[in-house]
Order: structure tokens, then C-alpha cells, then sequence
């Protein structure tokens, strides 16, 4: 794994030699656009709305378009004489307490790696992290862009996770949520059962990515099928449902969750009994 950014991170008088490696990776499919009648890659071309001709790399500028149909040009020495200096250091302002932030504005993590020199202090902020469950809020330049990020110990390692400035997040007041209506007490208490009843202790691995496997099931019996047509399975119809009675939707969403339960249980302890010997 390749580190994508060498620097520091910054608290105080404290200066921590750090490597920046992504926390996550990207499992998407990759597609190209192809010519039907024999499979020739298509090339995307920077055409000019105006008259549609194709417009060359030197004669392409960057624009803001501040009304409607107007622009004002930006050069490279407009964006220069915003540039932030690039510091290489993940700048720590303040320690907050973890469960006083809103997950909603982290969104990128990255793990952070102590360099030569940094072992001990690296140490020092993870633990004393952990114990006081605090994060450092630092602000950071990547390549030209400043970021806010947190600084969090997660599993014995620093994770620098970059975060979402308050501007960024739309406001949730536009949302047509209801807001009146009240439950009554035997659906709340029913819908907190249900609830339990699906409760389990959290396991990442048990989520799999169901479209990309089934779509990675097509793409492969396409290539042993030397790209020809094959025939589509036929799709389980679902039942259209008709909410009447919430409580009676609960009731059987209970009923049907405990059958399953009992089911997995049953089979499990099957699976631990000991085989019977031969007589």
C-alpha cells in the first residue's frame, strides 16, 4: 500500500512525523461505452455547446458562472492568489468530545502511520485518545484543497477522517417529515419489540454487496458464453402490500422474525451435536 501523503500532525508543541494510506477501497465496476456493430471503444470529445465543434486542450478555460448564462473567467493566477499553502501538517485546533459530533459530517477516512522518529509520540496521542474519547478537529491541505478533518484512535490506530464543513450539510428543516402524529403506546411497544427481536451484535462481514455479486454472476456466464445472449432467470414475483392496521403489519413481522430465529437456532444445534457411532 502506497502512502498518497507524507507530513505531520501538529497539537501544541507536539510534532508527529506521519504517512496518509486510504482507509477504504472502491469495488465498482468499471464500463466502456462501445460501438454496436463491433464493439470499438468510444472516446468522449470536449465539444462547444455554441456550434458543436470539438474544442482543443489550449483553448479551454475554467469559468464561474455567477448568472445564468454568465461567466467570469478564472487563470491560473486567480486560483494561485487563493492557494493555501500546502504545510504537510495535519493542523490540530481543538479536542471535542467524540459523541458530541454529528456522524453525518464525517464521510473519508484514512489511516495514519507514525514515521521515523514519531513512534512515541504516536503512541502517546493514540492512547491518550482513546482513554479520553476525544477527537482532534485539524484542518489539512491535500494537493491544493483545505479539508477539515478529525483525528480519532480507532483499533490501536490513528485514523485522520476527513469531515464535511457545516455549510456543506443540507438543512434537514426543508425536509417534509411528519411531525405530529403520535403513536399509540401498544405500537411503540411493539415496534420496540420487533426491534429487539432483530437485534445481533454488529458483524461488517455479514453485508455483502448484493448487486455487485449478481452482476458479477451475469458478467461471467456472458464470458464463457463468448459474449452471446443467455437466458434471464425468472424473478420472484412480490406480493403488492396494502398497509391497513399497523399493529397487525408488526404483529406478523414479529411472528414471521421469531420463526426464523427458531429455525437458525435449531439449526445450529444440530450442527453441534456429535455424530452417533456405529453399533
Amino acid at each position: 500500500m502506497r502512502a498518497i501523503w507524507k507530513g505531520s500532525i501538529s497539537f501544541g508543541l507536539v510534532n508527529i512525523p506521519i504517512a496518509l494510506y486510504p482507509a477504504t477501497r472502491k469495488e465498482e465496476l468499471s464500463f466502456r461505452l462501445l460501438r454496436r456493430s463491433d464493439l470499438s471503444p468510444v472516446n468522449y470529445k470536449r465539444v462547444a455547446e455554441k456550434d458543436g465543434r470539438e474544442v482543443p486542450w489550449d483553448e479551454i478555460v475554467k469559468g464561474y458562472e455567477y448568472e445564468k448564462g454568465k461567466y467570469v473567467v478564472l487563470k491560473n493566477e486567480d486560483f494561485q492568489r487563493v492557494d493555501l499553502e500546502a504545510t504537510q501538517t495535519v493542523d490540530i485546533q481543538d479536542f471535542v468530545d467524540q459523541e458530541d459530533i454529528d456522524p453525518m459530517f464525517f464521510y473519508k477516512p484514512y489511516y495514519l502511520e507514525p514515521q521515523k522518529g514519531g513512534d512515541k509520540a504516536y503512541v502517546l496521542l493514540r492512547d491518550a485518545l482513546e482513554e479520553s474519547k476525544k477527537v482532534g478537529i485539524a484542518k489539512v491541505v491535500i494537493k491544493t484543497r483545505q479539508y477539515l478533518a478529525g483525528v480519532k484512535a480507532e483499533d490501536g490506530v490513528l485514523v485522520l477522517e476527513l469531515m464535511h464543513f457545516a455549510e456543506e450539510l443540507a438543512d434537514s428543516d426543508q425536509l417534509h417529515v411528519p411531525k405530529k402524529i403520535e403513536p399509540g403506546k401498544r405500537e411503540i411497544n411493539m415496534a420496540k419489540a420487533l426491534i429487539d427481536s432483530m437485534s445481533s451484535k454488529w458483524n461488517p462481514e455479514k453485508y455483502k454487496d448484493d448487486y455487485r455479486e449478481a452482476l458479477m454472476e451475469v458478467i461471467e456466464e456472458k464470458v464463457e458464453a463468448g459474449g452471446k445472449e443467455i437466458e434471464e432467470k425468472p424473478k420472484p414475483k412480490k406480493q403488492p402490500t396494502k398497509v391497513i392496521d399497523l399493529v397487525s403489519v408488526l404483529q406478523k413481522s414479529l411472528e414471521q422474525t421469531g420463526a426464523k430465529r427458531k429455525a437458525s437456532a435449531k439449526s445450529r444445534r444440530k450442527q453441534k451435536q456429535p455424530a452417533k457411532k456405529a453399533a
